[in-house]
Parts: structure tokens; C-alpha cells; sequence
């Protein structure tokens, strides 16, 4: 259960969830993180961490001025590409209860809710997604 009700987060939340949770793995050899630009501004990011034949989807986050133009499905797009060509065969991610448009996201794009694989603090809702056209040798 969450710790506090929904809602925007408070001053100094992020950084304690990033000390908490570092994504310090999100670089090769552990994982990658995508960068989404619009204008030359970060706009949104995504992050995969390799797991022995599948990727874990984390970090995904696109910037409120920029929800609502396809931001989200091109990060998601970008990370299925990537965890293809690097042999996994699924992704899975964990989320918020309260994250609502971003889970019918994850479900308009072809992720099912799955039993539970992780134990945060903020999971709550476990997804995965099947990937069609894996090349050959795992990670």
C-alpha cells in the first residue's frame, strides 16, 4: 500500500525515492535509459534493466506539458525495439494504483496484468508483454 494518498509529488519526494530506489544500473551493461526530446527539450524517458530473457520497464515518465501527443507510445516503442534486438523475449513492469492513464497505456499496447514479481514500495499492478520477432540469444 501506498505511503501517502495520490497526488503530485512533494518537495524533495523524488530524490528521496531515487536514493531509495538509485537507477544507477540503467547504463550497459545492467540496463539503458531512452531520452525522449521535443524541441531540443527532454520531453519524457523510459529505462529497461536486463534480466536473464526479459526486460523490466522502469522510470517511464513523460513530462505533463507533453501527455496527450503520442509521447508514451514512442517511448514504449522505442524500448520494445531496443529489448528485441537485444534478445528478450518479454518485458514486465511494475506500477502505482493510482497511475491510471499511464496503465491503459501499458494496456492499449499490448501489456496484460500478470501475478506480482517485485516487491516495492510503489508496485502495485504487474504487467508484461509478450515480444514478437526476439532475435536469437538472450540477455
Amino acid at each position: 500500500m501506498l505511503s501517502r494518498p495520490p497526488g503530485p509529488a512533494r518537495p524533495g519526494e523524488v530524490d528521496a525515492a531515487l536514493t531509495e530506489m538509485p537507477s544507477d544500473d540503467l547504463a550497459p551493461p545492467g540496463g539503458l535509459l531512452l531520452v525522449a526530446h521535443h524541441g531540443g527539450d527532454p520531453a519524457g524517458c523510459a529505462g529497461l534493466r536486463w534480466h536473464r530473457g526479459w526486460a523490466e520497464l522502469t522510470r517511464v515518465f513523460v513530462r505533463p506539458a507533453h501527455r496527450g501527443a503520442g509521447g508514451g507510445a514512442a517511448l514504449l516503442a522505442a524500448v520494445e525495439q531496443r529489448a528485441r534486438a537485444a534478445g528478450v523475449d518479454r518485458i514486465r513492469l511494475d506500477t502505482r494504483h493510482d497511475l491510471v492513464e499511464a496503465r491503459a497505456l501499458y494496456v492499449r499496447h499490448g501489456y496484460v496484468e500478470i501475478p506480482a514479481y517485485s516487491h516495492g514500495p510503489y508496485a502495485e499492478h504487474w504487467y508484461e508483454k509478450q515480444l514478437t520477432n526476439a532475435p536469437q540469444g538472450a540477455k
